[in-house]
């Protein structure tokens, strides 16, 4: 009956709604991302230096000199499609009985490569150049400096950031709750030494200690992962440990003693129920904070790595181009990125309201 009501009342709150959908939908693109994205090679990392940086809804004509169907590419699908196909942009061709005359795009007027029949599907012919070895690429959303579709590299750079909060949170969920629920029941010594843990890694600026897990542990995708976990979980250590201690000395508690249950069932079955709510909330507001704080570290280089994408690393490799006139690149991953901290933000608050008792 109290879940019925609760889910009554989450579906009056827009925004909470708004927020929980969005997250939805990005937790469904970053799953099926190299199936969502045109660029579909591992990493969306297909470089096209002669067409860097072009606007939204670019179009032009790509060369590939081998089959699409190729049937020795290497296909994942987590890992996209190590692609081997040699892909050309071009503006121009000409069609020889030997072979293709092609113009590389951004070459000038006069300038043309020849490339001979013996490089496309035999037998060779224009219908067949036209079919298998010539197609329209429209980039959505532009490329990036590298020539890279960024449409792609924003849904697979998708992964990182939800990943990143996955993880962080359970990291934090796994400590916290253990050292927190054991400070507040047993007391004594026990609770004197997680508190002085507690206070030592409270002082600690968080993205000072970030920066020297990693540092410690290498700079790669699971180190950071790792990092900003390790550094999330005092905030559930002291909330656990302050509902415990108000929690174990309620009738049903001593009761339970009472009754010959272990001290360990009481704390698991009966103590920790009673505090998924406000975890739930905790949970919500670390999740922004574990992106923002890997965003942060991408920015600065010590996140993840290239090729692999970063919402984080696509603002560093573009902000400078917010004084050259394509702002886009950069404000794209930054929208990104505020836009699914603001979506947990959003929804931790709700949650918050909704999982009051006072309410």
């Amino acid at each position: 009956m109290k879940g019925r009501n609760f889910f009554k009342k989450f579906l009056k709150d827009v925004w909470g709604l708004i927020s929980i959908l969005y997250v939805m939908v990005l937790i469904v693109v970053a799953i099926f991302a190299y199936q969502i994205a045109p660029d579909k090679t591992t990493n969306a990392n297909q470089m096209h230096l002669s067409i860097h940086s072009k606007p939204p809804g670019f179009s032009v004509d790509m060369l590939l000199l081998e089959a699409k169907n190729n049937e020795t590419a290497d296909k994942s699908f987590f890992k996209g499609v190590i692609n081997n196909i040699q892909e050309i942009p071009i503006q121009n061709f000409k069609i020889r009985s030997d072979g293709v005359d092609i113009q590389p795009y951004g070459s000038p007027n006069d300038f043309y490569e020849f490339i001979p029949a013996s490089r496309f599907q035999s037998p060779f012919s224009e219908s067949i150049f036209r079919a298998q070895h010539l197609e329209e690429r429209t980039f959505i959303l532009g490329t990036d400096k590298y020539g890279r579709d960024l449409l792609s590299r924003l849904i697979v750079g998708s992964r990182i950031s939800l990943s990143i909060g996955f993880v962080a949170v359970f990291i934090s969920l796994l400590i916290g709750v253990i050292l927190g629920a054991l400070s507040g029941f047993y007391g004594g010594y026990l609770d004197k030494a997680i508190v002085w843990l507690i206070n030592v890694f409270w002082s600690i600026p968080t993205l000072l200690m970030v920066i020297a897990i990693t540092l410690a542990l290498g700079r790669g995708f699971w180190q950071v992962f790792i990092a900003v976990g390790l550094t999330m979980w005092v905030e559930v250590a002291r909330l656990v440990r302050g509902q415990v201690i108000g929690l174990k000395e309620k009738t049903f508690i001593q009761a339970a003693k009472t009754l010959g249950y272990g001290q360990l069932r009481i704390i698991f079955y009966h103590i920790l129920p009673l505090l998924i709510p406000p975890l739930i909330v905790i949970s919500a507001a670390n999740f922004a904070g574990a992106i923002l704080i890997e965003s942060g570290l991408s920015f600065l280089g010590i996140g993840a790595q290239p090729p692999i994408p970063s919402w984080g690393g696509m603002v560093k490799d573009h902000f400078r181009y917010l004084l050259l006139g394509k702002p886009y690149l950069t404000l794209l991953p930054g929208l990104a990125i505020m836009s699914l901290v603001l979506a947990f933000m959003t929804l931790g608050n709700s949650l918050r309201d909704l999982l009051d008792v006072r309410n």
